[in-house]
């Protein structure tokens, strides 16, 4: 069996495990001390079942709740429930919470134990590609007001994160797909290695029994472990992981959040490639292999929904936008990731137009 481990470093550090096979060893992962576990999930799958019982096996007194999939649970409401269950419960500052599901999922537990007592200890077991390699890693916990996407929220880095890639297996193919935007995305802005393994085999790239899944998922954690080691709360180095994400996320609140966040992430990436190669920061060579390489796995680089100007208040609210300034993190070549602030509103219009095409 492969295992291979990844640790984020900071205070406190802690391992990302990823491979097959690993929900039974959950309870490696859980601090000495604690003595109850409450398990969120959104009752859907069985993993959430697995988990529960090894920490059962581990004599942890487990508590399960159930909370409604995708955006729908990074709800203030939803979080109030979640709190007052805890409290019923008798939840100590000594107790973990553990998130199993999608990044939504491990979003909110990740809220909830950095909240609860102001701050519990909390397990990430994420069973998404997109949780994997993006929302489980980092500490960013948190829910979205009608205002944007993860507008409310903590940096609470998690005890451990645990990947278990066979929970892959049962990803719909159109989310599994939507996770590598993520993947994809590390390696333009720090591993290039990543878009020759996908460029070698697209068609096995884009499912999770490849023969690259593990290598994949190990490279895009480690991308961002070493960014997050270095910079927990986004003071600077962290903004590149936001590449494709200022237009990405204003997509997704614009379409009520039916639209995927990879599939947003994409079409920003895009946004963000045409934005500075109209600057003069990016050759045609690198704009077109955006869209070759996205394109190839069956992720959208392509919008016309609405109007640009629909769009603006919300990357307005983005979290590297400094007053009424945007700021974009685009690319000054392959693995150069970079800042343009301020660009001017017709060359944003002139990159959004693009997308049409």
């Amino acid at each position: 069996m492969t295992v291979r481990r990844i640790t984020v470093t900071g205070d406190p550090a802690y391992d990302v495990v990823v491979g097959p096979g690993l929900l039974p060893t959950v309870g490696d992962l859980v601090p000495d001390g604690a003595t109850r576990a409450f398990v969120v999930s959104t009752g859907t799958l069985p993993y959430a079942v697995t988990v529960a019982d090894a920490l059962r096996d581990k004599g942890i007194a487990v508590t399960e709740t159930h909370v409604p999939d995708a955006e729908s649970a990074k709800t203030a409401e939803v979080a109030a429930r979640l709190w007052s269950e805890l409290g019923a419960a008798g939840f100590t500052r000594t107790d973990v919470v553990v998130g199993v599901g999608g990044g939504t999922v491990t979003d909110l537990a990740g809220f909830v134990g950095a909240t609860w007592l102001r701050g519990v200890h909390w397990i990430a077991v994420p069973t998404t590609l997109l949780g994997m390699v993006d929302a489980a890693v980092g500490g960013k916990t948190g829910i979205n007001t009608a205002e944007g996407k993860n507008l409310v929220g903590s940096f609470h880095p998690p005890v451990g994160v645990l990947c278990d890639v066979d929970t892959l297996a049962t990803l719909p193919d159109a989310d599994y797909v939507a996770g590598l935007a993520e993947v994809i995305k590390a390696g333009f802005i720090a591993d290039p290695v990543i878009l020759d393994l996908v460029e070698s085999d697209p068609a096995a790239a884009a499912r999770p029994d490849g023969p690259h899944t593990v290598e994949l998922v190990e490279r895009a954690v480690a991308v961002k472990a070493e960014v997050v080691g270095q910079d927990l709360k986004e003071s600077g180095l962290r903004e590149i992981l936001n590449y494709g994400h200022t237009l990405g996320h204003a997509i997704e609140q614009a379409e009520g959040y039916r639209m995927r966040h990879g599939e947003g992430v994409a079409i920003g990436m895009v946004f963000a490639a045409e934005l500075a190669h109209r600057a003069g920061r990016l050759d045609d060579a690198l704009l077109a292999r955006h869209r070759d390489v996205l394109t190839s796995v069956g992720l959208p680089t392509t919008y016309a929904a609405r109007p640009l100007a629909d769009l603006l208040a919300a990357m307005g609210r983005d979290k590297k936008t400094r007053g009424s300034t945007l700021r974009f993190v685009v690319l000054d070549g392959l693995a150069q990731p970079a800042r343009l602030v301020g660009p001017k509103e017709a060359e944003l219009q002139a990159a959004y137009d693009a997308l049409a095409r």
